[in-house]
């Protein structure tokens, strides 16, 4: 006797489904074998079959970045409107960036 079949409605980013549906034909495999053998694998695994990991907040991106050039981190004064002022001749990197872009 076959087992019972159940549908899943999911919602995804077109191109991303596009994308995995030019993958899977390559390997033979249609949507429906795909989603199923993904389901089975989390219960074999009891887990999901790769290890999600937790995207690094832009802050923590930048400070990453600036570590990994050795940029210096300079504390700069800020007006009452909130804009930076820049010492040119103490930063002129700074200055030069802020005036430049």
């Amino acid at each position: 006797m076959a087992a019972a079949k159940s549908n899943v409605n999911v919602k995804i980013d077109t191109i991303v489904k596009e994308t995995a549906i030019r993958l899977l034909d390559r390997m033979g495999i249609d949507q429906t074998t795909a989603i199923d053998m993904f389901y089975r694998q989390i219960i074999a695994e009891r887990r999901l079959p790769f290890q999600p990991i937790v995207a690094p907040m832009l802050e923590e991106q930048l400070a990453a970045a600036i570590a990994k050039r050795n940029i210096p981190r300079v504390k700069l004064e800020a007006d009452e409107n909130g804009y930076a002022i820049v010492d040119k001749d103490k930063h002129p990197e700074i200055y030069d960036w802020s005036v430049n872009g």
